[in-house]
């Protein structure tokens, strides 16, 4: 059986990004690139299947050579073999959902596992497109997973609770914080992780257009929230609150 997993490589969630004088690009004032947190999950679920069933778990990344770091850190985690598709090229989440569908079906993969949504886009619909492009079942928003012979039992967080799904395999899921908590990969590991086979290949080979078909107009920084006012009392509070609901209506 073989589990593909998809891994991005992004800003780290904890550095401050601000859009440059034209509102074009973001600027991240230098600061470092780091595995997706929702994708290292996914990582460390897919070793976990691996130690315990003897899975072969293969990372895919999409984009620059730079992401070789990020995927290596898989490596190092416990996957077995990466599949880098090299582009410069923005990619939409589309085109990348035809390239994740491509590769599994090439690799005969039996499920794909990835994170729920990345922290730079947040569109949190990649997992979808990609069951949708396939035509398999999925499981969205797992926090739990057992495996039987040849199907899943998911636990899904959904607005009112939890939902329980089991999925005939293959299926794709997107897994979310609360499935496991991610190892540090130790010294050894990361070492060998080193000579663990990367396949680099490039995106053009694929013969999938990378047309996106929507442009990114400005990028803009979150209104700044207003500062508190102290209130004197009960009576005060409850003057401001009518006054809310009467702006609300």
């Amino acid at each position: 059986m073989k589990i593909l997993v998809c891994v991005k490589q992004v800003i780290n969630p904890y550095a401050k990004v601000f859009p440059d004088e034209e509102n074009k690009i973001v600027r991240s004032n230098n600061a470092r690139y780091s595995i997706n947190p929702f994708d290292e999950i996914a990582v460390e679920e897919a070793v976990r299947l691996k130690e315990k069933y003897g899975f072969e778990v293969i990372i895919v990344g999409i984009g620059s050579l730079d992401i070789q770091e990020s995927m290596r850190r898989a490596l190092a985690i416990g996957a077995d073999r990466g599949i880098l598709v090299n582009t410069d090229v923005e990619l939409c989440t589309l085109v990348v959902s035809k390239i994740i569908a491509k590769l599994a079906q090439e690799e005969n993969i039996n499920l794909i596992v990835m994170g729920k949504q990345s922290t730079d886009g947040d569109h949190s619909h990649t997992g979808q497109m990609v069951a949708g492009l396939l035509d398999w079942p999925q499981g969205t928003f797992v926090s739990e997973l057992t495996i039987g012979d040849d199907y899943l039992k998911v636990v899904r967080e959904v607005d009112n609770g939890l939902e329980t799904l089991q999925l005939v395999m293959p299926a794709v899921i997107t897994v979310d914080l609360r499935l496991n908590e991610p190892r540090y990969p130790s010294l050894p590991n990361i070492i060998k992780a080193k000579n663990k086979p990367l396949n680099k290949i490039n995106f053009s080979d694929l013969n999938i257009p990378e047309h996106t078909g929507y442009e990114e107009i400005r990028y803009d920084s979150p209104l700044k929230r207003e500062q508190g006012i102290i209130l004197s009392g009960s009576e005060e509070l409850v003057d401001k609150l009518n006054l809310s609901s009467m702006v609300v209506k």
